[in-house]
């Protein structure tokens, strides 16, 4: 092989090995609209701001409920079509009152999914789109395997694709001393939770990441799960522009499940929200182990503690 030829040779095995390595990552974002955030910013929307300018696929889950959470409702249905017209944003129900599917049982849940989903069904239609997937509030899919079962099929005949996720890194919990700290006017501290919140982002990326390579041999399409909130308005945009400095690229939902890894069995039968990489693995002490292998975030949920006392005891 000529010099020439064994050049080219070499840049289109790198061009097809970097191809290859590079994780592919759909962004969901649950609990959209948040009303009390877009009244408190007069009317202004941050978070849809941040997005407009990434311009990335994004996967929203609508809880209903919060376009009632004040006096605000023409506003708040404003927002709602804001976030529905986008092209870049597709759509999901996370019912109306954000239940937990094993405390409130069968009747009940299908009830706050039917209700979540009649504002968001008009919405989209006006704006051609279709709201076709679904995301359990806290993950819950049930108490037990019979649960699960019965609203599975439940979701099958109203069209629903029940929506997995494989990372999320409790963006509520920072998200909660972030505002706080805020609120104090302690910026230093807001700001120190902040980078935290990005460092054990991109540490749990990198953890289920080499994960996927353990498990699978490759990488697979990734699901991340965050909220909207302060802190993402405020610095998902870093953790995007860090992901890409990874090599990592971004899809939609439609997308990410055609990888076949989410055609694989939910082996697991509890309430708990835990990640889809668990449930589908059978072996539980391989599954305490790795769990307990994740990016530590101990310290943060001590603070977060003491931070909910120091509160209450406020009120």
């Amino acid at each position: 092989m000529s010099l020439k030829k064994n050049f080219l040779f070499v840049i289109l095995f790198v061009l097809e090995f970097s191809v290859l390595a590079q994780t592919k990552v759909s962004i969901t974002i649950d609990d959209v609209p948040n009303t009390k955030k877009y009244e408190k910013n007069h009317f202004q929307t941050k978070l849809l701001d941040c997005l407009d300018s990434l311009q990335i696929p994004v996967a929203i889950f609508i809880n209903e409920g919060m376009l009632y959470k004040n006096q605000l409702v023409s506003r708040n249905f404003d927002l709602l079509n804001q976030w529905i017209k986008r092209d870049y944003i597709t759509l999901g129900n996370h019912t109306f009152k954000h239940s937990r599917y094993s405390e409130v049982g069968y009747d009940a849940f299908v009830t706050d999914i039917i209700k979540g989903e009649a504002i968001t069904k008009e919405l989209a239609k006006l704006n051609h789109k279709e709201s076709k997937y679904f995301r359990f509030p806290y993950n819950d899919l049930g108490k037990d395997s019979l649960q699960r079962h019965k609203m599975e099929q439940f979701l099958k005949v109203k069209a629903y694709v029940s929506t997995p996720f494989t990372i999320e890194s409790s963006d509520w919990m920072f998200n909660y001393l972030y505002e706080y700290y805020l609120q104090e006017n302690k910026k230093n501290e807001a700001e120190r939770i902040a980078i935290s919140y990005v460092n054990t982002t991109l540490a749990y990326f990198q953890y289920f990441d080499s994960l996927s390579m353990k498990q699978y041999g490759r990488h697979i399409h990734q699901v991340y799960l965050c909220h909207d909130n302060s802190l993402n308005a405020d610095y998902l945009k870093l953790i995007v522009s860090k992901l890409k400095e990874k090599n990592y690229s971004f899809i939609s939902l439609d997308e990410l499940m055609k990888d076949q890894v989410y055609q694989q069995k939910n082996n697991y039968h509890k309430k708990w929200g835990i990640s889809w990489f668990y449930r589908w693995m059978t072996n539980k002490s391989e599954i305490k182990k790795l769990m307990q292998n994740e990016p530590d975030i101990m310290n943060i949920y001590q603070e977060y503690q003491r931070i909910q006392k120091v509160r209450s005891q406020k009120n």
